[in-house]
Parts: C-alpha cells; structure tokens; sequence
C-alpha cells in the first residue's frame, strides 16, 4: 500500500485573512524534497464540530494527515479535545508531555530568575497542552518542548497534530517524516511533461486526455488553461505526470494525439516531481 499524504489547517485567523496560511506550500516543499506528494489539503476555523468531522475523516482514511494549530489551551484552541472525540476516546494527561512542559516552565523561571511554583495557578494551567487523546505518541518540539501528538488511525494511516505557528510546526513536521517515513523517500520518483498549446479549447483536447489517461491508469492528464500569460498570452499547458518509468510513453501518444488535430504547440516543460 502507498501512503497518501493530506493536511488540515485549522484556524479562524486563516479564514479571516487576519494571517496568510504559510503550511501549505512549506508542507508541499517538505515533502517534495524527500520525493514525496501532497494529495490534498483542507482549511477549518476554530469550530469544534468542524474540527471532529475533519479529523474524523483523516482517521478513517488510511492516510498520513498532519494538522496545524488549535493544540494550546486557550478557549479557541479545540484540536486536542475533538481529535479525542473524533477517535471515541478520553482524554489524558500523557506522561511525557508532562515532564517536557514542566521542564520548559523550570527554564522560563530560570531565565527569568524566579523561582519555580509547580502548583502556581498559571502553571497548572500550562500541563492542560499535554492532555492528549489516550493512546497518543508525542511529537518533540525543539523551539520551546512544548510536544505536539500524533494518534493512529486506519491500517498504516496517522494522524499528526501539531501547532500553528511556522516556526514550530515546520521543523516538528519534519521530524516525523525523517523518523517515521525515511523508508518511503524517493521510492516512487515521478516526473511530470507538458507543452504550451495555442489556439486550442479544452472541449476539443478532452477526447484525447480521456484517451490517454484510459491507456495508462497510473497516469494523470492535466490541462492549465490562461488568457493573460505576460509571454505566452492565451493558451492552455497540456501535460501527463505519473511514475517516472510511465511517463514517456504517455507523452509520446499526447505529442501523436496532438499532431494528429493540428495543434499548434510552444514550449514544452519536463518537471521531476
């Protein structure tokens, strides 16, 4: 089985446009980097009952999901809570998660030059960002040790959650899938062929793409149309992206395909994914 890779934002801020979402194209980068694909992403404010269904669908997916944001313990943040209810389990303290919050508020006290109150109200307080669902597995967080979690969900999927800020959950992402997903970097390289197509509609190239993608079911036929290109005006990128190996062949019967109507062609671009 291939693992597939997805993302959940979560977070009103985003929504709003109070903050621009940065995850999706650094998670995109991650990946690519370890030959790896993003196969799909999902944006949810800081609605609990949106947050359930969300994850709930990540668990049942047999996939890999991180998910952004909404893990501290501030009344918006819900992750933590409706991962647990998403799942059908309690939540916990987690032991670990614990020792690492109480070590981060001895190293604030520290550098602060204050004593440290592990009863004081504040602090108490602070332990609730490591409740996590039973059963949860943390994630290190090298900025502040402030741990994220990760649960299981169908057959090999998992789901990991960590916070929203870049800083954090950047190298926190990429933890996980250097300790838990070396095995599968650039296992399945891929590669991705297209050609600037002029004049042409996508309802008379779609007999073609169906065609294609008919003959090499491991192969995706895109087709990028634009009016207002600053160098190639208007014109559609017409392109097949699959299995290194796969490619060639498809690219060849597109390149046939094409000739065959007339097309008139630009530019082609060759892209390893």
């Amino acid at each position: 089985m291939t693992l597939k890779f997805g993302l959940i934002v979560v977070g009103d801020e985003i929504l709003s446009g109070k903050r621009a979402d940065k995850h999706l194209s650094k998670v995109i980068e991650l990946l690519g980097a370890r030959g790896l694909a993003l196969a799909y992403a999902e944006y949810v404010g800081d609605e609990p009952e949106r947050i359930t269904a969300s994850l709930r669908r990540a668990f049942a997916s047999g996939d890999v999901v991180f998910s952004t944001g909404g893990i501290g313990a501030t009344p918006d943040d819900h992750t933590r809570q409706c991962a647990a209810r998403a799942l059908g389990v309690g939540l916990a303290l987690h032991p670990q998660a614990e020792a690492l919050i109480r070590e981060r508020m001895q190293d604030v006290a520290r550098e602060q030059g204050q004593p440290y109150e592990a009863d004081r109200p504040d602090n108490v307080h602070r332990l609730n960002m490591g409740i996590f669902p039973e059963g949860a597995a943390i994630i290190p967080n090298p900025y502040n040790k402030i741990p994220g979690f990760s649960c299981a969900g169908m057959d090999e999927g998992r789901v990991y959650c960590v916070p929203g800020f870049p800083v954090m959950a950047w190298p926190m992402i990429e933890w996980v899938l250097d300790v838990h997903y070396a095995h599968m970097f650039h296992c399945a390289p891929q590669m991705e062929q297209s050609v600037i197509v002029y004049g042409a509609m996508e309802a008379a190239l779609t007999p073609l793409m169906q065609q294609i993608e008919s003959n090499y079911p491991e192969i995706k036929v895109f087709s990028l149309p634009s009016v207002d290109h600053p160098r190639h005006g208007r014109h559609i990128e017409l392109g097949v992206k699959g299995p290194l190996e796969s490619v060639p062949a498809a690219w060849a019967e597109l390149k046939e395909g094409l000739h065959k109507i007339g097309a008139q062609c630009g530019t082609e671009l060759v892209r390893k994914l």
